[in-house]
């Protein structure tokens, strides 16, 4: 929330951007198909990890017929079609892993993937809103939003670990929806000058960042490392900041000149944006800049709820002003939820990228270790050892952004309500420490 005063006439609710009052920026019961004249995309995108297994995704994808998009005519269809083009278009760019990369991405895959991104405001590549926000089914339609009932509409190549990487991550968004409900009450209590209204509404806040790093910790029951690491990352992974794919990729039939796009990555969620904002959070540099970039990779009507929080008066300077102290206790109390969060965030990196990072090098130098573990983690590509899938150098970057966050504590000036981090964080550290990096 920014410093001056606009939009104060103007009443924010969460329909008129898009915003499931159930379901937060999840999409609220997503389609399993299509029209029939779409098969031949479905049955392709359906069966994406084992065609890429045989070798044979490519070929089929070369082989597709060159559809029109004009029969997808709701909001829903395209979501479905832009995630199975997506899958398709991830599978085909990564099929050989590292090796024999592709430049162009050929017709029947690239037209209607623009086409369809297009209508969305949306980039012609695999992002949040596909893969975890519009993936998703119900196993027991009458049945709870849990992890034991749900399942994706698609998935890629890793087997059981993506299923659980994707859901958990969808787990983390549903818990933020009460968070996110609360965020209009803090912007119309600020407005009206209501400090317990402020004051009750930031404290829902707080318990849904909570309950967010609650059911992040699952990603540690359902997500095995080595297959995240040595199998799923490179299908999450674009064309932008990519050695591995330096000039991008050529879309063919859309234009000549090579497009980049960056890969899937957590700073897609519009979630943390809204807590950012709300909050003051200020992000600069490199670290802003490519958050802010990111909102690009989300549902407009997304982004552009997160650029109408950020042009509301200022909450960091409405507790400063009231200085009341449950006010200022319980802002500080978002601050630092949001802080262990992002610290949560740096410890699945370090035991799912850093850590099997080291653990490859080691593997590579020595050739020793587990048949399977040897298969999945030494395959991974190297190029990717120090970045995220979105194309940041990824350890700076969280650190970054953990830092930014707490420097908005009001009482940072003064050495108060310091946010220790978890001491897990050093612990995973230590086991990082003792791999040969060689």
């Amino acid at each position: 929330m920014g410093t001056k005063v606009k939009n104060t006439e103007i009443p924010l609710s969460l329909e008129q951007f898009h915003i499931s009052e159930d379901y937060g920026f999840i999409l609220p019961e997503p389609l399993r198909d299509l029209p029939v004249y779409y098969k031949p995309w479905m049955d392709i995108a359906r069966n994406v990890p084992e065609l890429i297994s045989s070798h044979s995704l490519r070929l089929r994808i070369h082989d597709m017929p060159l559809l029109e998009t004009h029969l997808l005519q709701t909001h829903r269809e395209l979501r479905l079609a832009h995630l199975a083009l997506s899958v398709m278009t991830m599978g085909y760019v990564w099929q050989e892993g590292e090796r024999e990369t592709v430049k162009v991405l050929p017709r029947s895959l690239s037209v209607p993937f623009s086409e369809v991104s297009q209508r969305l405001g949306l980039p012609p590549i695999l992002i949040h809103a596909d893969t975890v926000l519009a993936n998703w089914k119900k196993r027991d339609p009458d049945g709870p939003f849990s992890m034991e009932n749900l399942d994706l509409l698609l998935t890629l190549p890793g087997g059981e670990s993506v299923r659980g990487f994707f859901l958990v991550t969808l787990l983390v968004e549903l818990a933020a929806v009460p968070g996110l409900k609360s965020i209009l009450d803090v912007i119309n209590g600020v407005q009206y000058n209501d400090v317990a209204m402020v004051t009750k509404a930031l404290d829902v806040v707080g318990q849904a960042i909570d309950s967010m790093t609650k059911a992040f910790k699952l990603m540690h029951e359902y997500v095995d490392p080595s297959k995240f690491y040595g199998i799923m990352r490179i299908y999450l992974s674009g064309w932008k900041d990519n050695p591995l794919m330096p000039e991008g990729l050529v879309y063919e039939g859309v234009q000549e000149k090579p497009m980049e796009f960056s890969g899937g990555s957590a700073a897609q969620s519009s979630i943390l944006h809204c807590f950012d904002e709300l909050l003051g959070v200020q992000h600069e540099g490199s670290s802003g800049a490519f958050l802010r970039r990111m909102r690009d990779y989300m549902p407009p009507s997304h982004k552009q709820f997160i650029e109408n929080i950020s042009s509301r008066p200022s909450l960091h300077s409405f507790v400063l002003q009231q200085a009341d102290e449950h006010l200022t206790h319980t802002f500080e109390q978002c601050v630092a939820r949001l802080v262990d969060f992002r610290n949560y965030h740096i410890i699945i990196v370090t035991r799912y990228i850093t850590i099997p990072a080291s653990r490859a090098k080691q593997l590579r130098a020595n050739k020793q270790g587990l048949a399977e573990e040897l298969d999945a983690i030494r395959s991974a590509p190297t190029a990717l050892e120090e970045r995220g899938t979105g194309g940041s150098g990824i350890m700076t970057f969280l650190k970054t952004v953990r830092d930014e966050t707490k420097d908005t504590s009001i009482s940072q000036c003064t050495n108060g309500n310091q946010v220790s981090p978890d001491p897990s964080i050093t612990e995973i550290q230590k086991a990082a420490s003792t791999l040969t990096t060689e």
